[in-house]
């Protein structure tokens, strides 16, 4: 039997060129988030969503709109606000007086990139309706199901400093995001860079893709070679968040009610192989997965109340399971035929 059979094709070099234009046309406009920005295109390209922690003014909105115009897609924002429906996310049933038939009018949900600002402001009735969405894609309005459109991607942002008037997202919505991303302040270089491309004359961003040719991303990544050690690295992780003293980590028990759910595994290896379509690679390595190992993780533990009046984070938390177990030896191109 011919072993090449099983050898996945590599990353061609006008899907990395592709990748290439596109990051480029959006740091035209958005200055520094760098790390933000790989996110963004890590959840695209593995078809996941986003939950972004930041104050305000950080580019979160500018970040998504420039990128949704660099790929001809569709762009639409929703200021979440307590007093907000589910119809008024994903649309309802309209009479017509004068033919008296019903005709259904879409919700701003119908779009390829989705800003949920501010998520953790309206009530739980409008969070379930959006999490629904973000998993079947597709509402169901009167009986009749309307799919979203594809690619899609939400991006939903949450603003720490001000809780007064919120409706925290329960544990069980929060692990339909595949990651949650911090974002912060910008250096002093940086700001001086902002506030000189803020208050000058406006780039204008070139469309150097189509939604198309991002649909034959997103099916080129689920090509990309993860080796079995990486996936059961991943196993391992997830699993000494539910039983640390499995693992040899007894002084975590105490701070982790619960830990992390098969979503995060499924979402590490996920994630691993569109980082490593980004880095030009046809195979992931271990960098590629410890590099997204806190933004996958921190979200989906449920610290104690001691973790909590002890001044613990999740971030502590993932950083010493990391510490305690550590990634595979570095697999070589060539192992890919050992699959």
């Amino acid at each position: 039997m011919d072993s090449n059979r099983f050898e996945q094709p590599p990353a061609g070099h006008d899907t990395a060129q592709l990748m290439e234009q596109i990051l480029y046309e959006v740091k035209r406009v958005v200055v520094g988030q760098d790390r933000f920005l790989e996110r963004v295109m890590v959840a695209i390209l593995a078809q996941g969503h986003l939950l972004v922690e930041g104050v305000p003014g950080l580019a979160k909105t500018l970040t998504v709109k420039t990128l949704a115009n660099t790929i001809r897609g569709d762009f639409k924002r929703i200021q979440f606000t307590p007093d907000l429906v589910p119809a008024d996310l994903v649309g309802t049933r309209i009479y017509n007086q004068k033919t008296g038939d019903f005709s259904t009018s879409l919700g701003p949900v119908f779009t390829n990139l989705l800003l949920a600002d501010e998520i953790n402001r309206a009530p739980a009735k409008v969070q379930s309706a959006l999490l629904e969405v973000m998993q079947e894609r597709q509402v169901t309005i009167a009986g009749i199901s309307h799919k979203v459109p594809s690619p899609f991607l939400v991006m939903a942002t949450q603003n720490p400093i001000e809780t007064e008037g919120t409706y925290p997202l329960p544990e069980a919505q929060v692990d339909r995001f595949m990651m949650k991303v911090l974002v912060d302040y910008p250096s002093d270089e940086e700001e001086f860079v902002i506030v000189q491309r803020v208050t000058g004359p406006a780039v204008a961003v070139a469309a150097v893709a189509t939604t198309e040719q991002l649909a034959a991303l997103q099916a080129e990544c689920r090509c990309i070679y993860v080796d079995p050690s990486l996936v059961q690295y991943a196993v391992r992780l997830v699993s000494a968040t539910r039983d640390p003293a499995k693992h040899g980590l007894d002084e975590l028990a105490r701070f982790i009610t619960f830990g992390a759910s098969p979503r995060a595994t499924i979402n590490l290896t996920e994630g691993a192989r569109a980082l490593a379509m980004l880095r030009g690679r046809s195979y992931a390595l271990p960098e590629d997965m410890t590099d997204l190992i806190p933004d996958v993780l921190r979200h989906r533990l449920v610290l104690s109340y001691e973790a909590l009046s002890e001044g613990f984070s999740a971030d502590q938390i993932v950083g010493k399971i990391m510490a305690r177990i550590p990634p595979p030896a570095k697999p070589l191109a060539h192992e890919k035929l050992a699959a």
